[in-house]
């Protein structure tokens, strides 16, 4: 199995919608401007618009080279083969990770399908998975420290109050 990249930090898995179509890009200056200050990177992005006449129109992007995308894809599959069938599960998740992101994606068709039939006429979706750089030093030093990961959730800030109130439970070693 490939090592993950060692650039990677914690990835947050972000689905958001726009309804009557009104996504006009707006979010794209902030992004670009958290990717050049080194704080985000996309590892995938999937965006499917579907018009008043369910035409549809999918757009991609990632910031991860064949390499790293590649990478990472034998990383994450070869973690689920161990939890799914143990080494030998390892292995052959490892590979098929690996292929997974071969064109250096992990969103595919599947989820194209699947996101085009969920949106009504008129709505765009977006899928994102958003690498954290700025925390990764500390994701680091947790795994130093051999810790793990309870709880890890954004929090709006009228949900503060209740949050002490919710049991975290163990989630493995460096787990995000």
């Amino acid at each position: 199995m490939a090592d993950v990249p060692e650039s990677m930090g914690p990835i947050q898995m972000l689905s958001i919608a726009f309804d009557g179509n009104h996504f006009k890009g707006e979010i794209i200056p902030e992004l670009e401007r958290l990717k050049r200050e080194g704080l985000v990177r996309i590892v995938d992005l999937l965006v499917v618009r579907k018009g008043s006449l369910d035409d549809v129109m999918v757009l991609t992007a990632s910031d991860l080279d064949w390499e790293e995308a590649v990478s990472f894809g034998s990383y994450v599959g070869g973690l689920a083969g161990l939890e799914a069938g143990g080494a030998r599960g390892m292995e052959r998740g490892a590979i098929a990770g690996a292929a997974e992101m071969a064109d250096g994606h992990l969103f595919d068709e599947d989820d194209v399908f699947r996101l085009t039939q969920a949106l009504p006429p008129n709505m765009t979706a977006a899928l994102l998975l958003l690498e954290h750089l700025w925390s990764k030093p500390l994701y680091d030093a947790v795994l130093q420290a051999n810790g793990m990961t309870l709880s890890n959730e954004w929090l709006n800030v009228e949900d503060v109050l209740s949050a002490p109130h919710r049991t975290p439970t163990p989630r493995g070693k460096g787990g995000h």
